[in-house]
């Protein structure tokens, strides 16, 4: 099925499509049909990580869907346990193994755990080998993206960070568009913990526009220009998550601002100054440990 999700060009010229699946705590048998489902729809970006310990479930499920590898955007990521420069070159190439490729389109470091200029050394080593096509972050704030750029000499181009409308991280948003890095979306929806989905003002919008309110959340991220990587184990709502880009379906300036004043600093996962959180999570290496 062809879509017409648009893509987004990042600092390096590379594109990357502005919708895409995650696969966040699925286990094997979730993600082989989410991911074959989601390619069926049209979907061509898929969001890993090694601390989902499910690299190897994603590589199986494109190999058996048989699509062009060239065709897809492939994202993973490094855990908080990997801190050295060998150790992060090790881990990555643990990851192609498992993703059956040859190559990342996006790697990103997870969280700001102490130590993560020498994953960033080892990625801009990567990156300009040619076996990274774009290198990034996960839930970065911006004063950790200054304490990298001390060291480093290739900035982020992407930062994936928790953003919804109860947790809109309008400051970050303004930060990481002056510079550059393009603003990408986890937990887009708000997850299952503060039902964001069911919050009157989204419901009312969908009612107006005949959308689910999950389209409506996702609607208002690609108008505020973030990439979103919205997590389904549902045929319907992988299908449903990327019909957004109808030419009659867009939201007003004045929906624009009714969702904008719904922010409350709700956060669904951790904050990424929690010190013990940071600490703590360098102790483990996957989400089953």
């Amino acid at each position: 099925m062809a879509t017409n999700i648009p893509y987004i060009e990042l600092a390096n010229g590379v594109t990357i499509p502005q919708v895409g699946l995650g696969v966040f705590r699925m286990d094997d048998k979730e993600v082989a049909n989410s991911v074959k489902w989601a390619l069926e729809s049209g979907y061509r970006h898929i969001d890993t990580a090694s601390f989902y310990d499910n690299e190897e479930a994603v590589g199986k499920a494109i190999k058996d869907f048989g699509i062009d590898r060239k065709y897809l955007f492939i994202t993973t990521k490094i855990w908080n346990n990997i801190r050295r420069y060998d150790e992060t070159i090790e881990q990555f190439n643990r990851s192609l193994q498992k993703l059956n490729t040859d190559y990342l389109d996006l790697y990103l470091i997870h969280w700001p755990a102490a130590g993560f200029e020498e994953n960033w050394r080892a990625m801009e080593d990567l990156y300009k080998q040619g076996k990274i096509k774009a290198i990034g972050v996960s839930n970065f704030k911006a004063h950790h993206i200054e304490q990298l750029m001390k060291s480093a000499t290739i900035a982020p181009m992407v930062d994936q960070i928790e953003t919804h409308p109860y947790l809109q991280e309008n400051d970050l948003h303004k930060y990481l568009k002056e510079h550059h890095i393009v603003h990408e979306s986890w937990s887009p929806l708000g997850g299952g913990v503060n039902k964001v989905i069911d919050d009157p003002v989204i419901k009312e919008i969908a009612q107006n526009h005949q959308k689910s309110p999950a389209q409506i959340i996702l609607r208002w991220h690609i108008q505020r220009g973030e990439v979103i990587i919205p997590k389904s184990t549902h045929e319907k709502r992988i299908q449903e998550n990327i019909q957004l880009f109808n030419y009659h379906f867009h939201l007003s300036s004045e929906e624009m601002n009714q969702i904008a004043q719904l922010d409350s600093n709700k956060r669904v996962g951790a904050d990424p100054d929690d010190e013990k959180f940071l600490k703590d999570s360098t102790t483990y290496a996957t989400q089953n440990d």
